[in-house]
């Protein structure tokens, strides 16, 4: 578990592909300080486990699946990439839950200044914009960040400066690629509501109960009887 607040952003320095996984080796130092092999460490809000460093590097291998649904198959020598190390229980938890499990990938398509801070508008599937709203939590290549835009095609953030100058954002562009994870709660409650709606259309309560009980979505009559009304 992660908390979308980068701790440094590191160099990509070696990449040994196979056929459909790779392994990377990250140039980094504060991620390593207290390190161990197994270790997990959020490379662009990706889990990786570490299989061997140094004191100034660290080795990752990256399954089939992981490579195929994220932007790290984009990466290349040189790239900048966001690391995390998990989070300590007791810990100031300041961004927000994350899990370092990808749900898709997103494009920039635009990035402007705002006042103080760049707007970056992000193109995604509908699968993953049913789990934004404004102000609400993403993580975007690992960064906890405040939705500011949910339209049916694209959400936005804005980026403040010290957010900007501490993550691989300030060399982001239109057209790249990023890593985006939704908020766990809303991945939740979207997968509750899609239970109890499956259990109404075929005439069950979700609970063995008689047909014709069940209901779509949360209403008054379902807080009353979960004792939240």
């Amino acid at each position: 578990m992660f908390t979308g607040l980068i701790e440094e952003v590191g160099t990509v320095e070696s990449i040994t592909r196979n056929a459909q996984s790779c392994t990377l080796v990250i140039r980094a130092q504060t991620v390593l300080e207290d390190a161990a092999i197994g270790d997990s460490i959020a490379v662009n809000g990706v889990c990786l486990t570490v299989t061997s460093y140094t004191p100034t590097r660290f080795q990752a291998d990256v399954m089939p699946e992981t490579w195929q649904v994220t932007a790290l198959s984009q990466l290349k020598p040189g790239s900048l990439v966001n690391l995390e190390r998990a989070l300590q229980l007791g810990a100031r938890l300041g961004g927000h839950l994350v899990s370092g499990h990808v749900d898709g990938v997103g494009t920039i398509i635009s990035r402007n200044a705002d006042h103080n801070a760049i707007r970056f508008q992000i193109r995604t599937g509908p699968e993953l914009l049913r789990q934004v709203i404004p102000r609400g939590s993403i993580t975007v290549d690992g960064i906890s960040l405040t939705v500011t835009e949910a339209g049916d095609e694209h959400l936005a953030v804005s980026v403040i400066p010290h957010t900007l100058a501490q993550t691989n954002l300030r060399s982001k562009k239109v057209g790249d690629a990023v890593n985006l994870e939704t908020d766990l709660i809303a991945k939740y409650v979207g997968r509750l509501l899609t239970g109890r709606a499956g259990a109404a259309r075929s005439g069950a309560d979700g609970r063995g109960g008689k047909p014709g009980a069940g209901r779509a979505g949360i209403d008054l009559a379902f807080l009353e009887e979960h004792g939240y009304a």
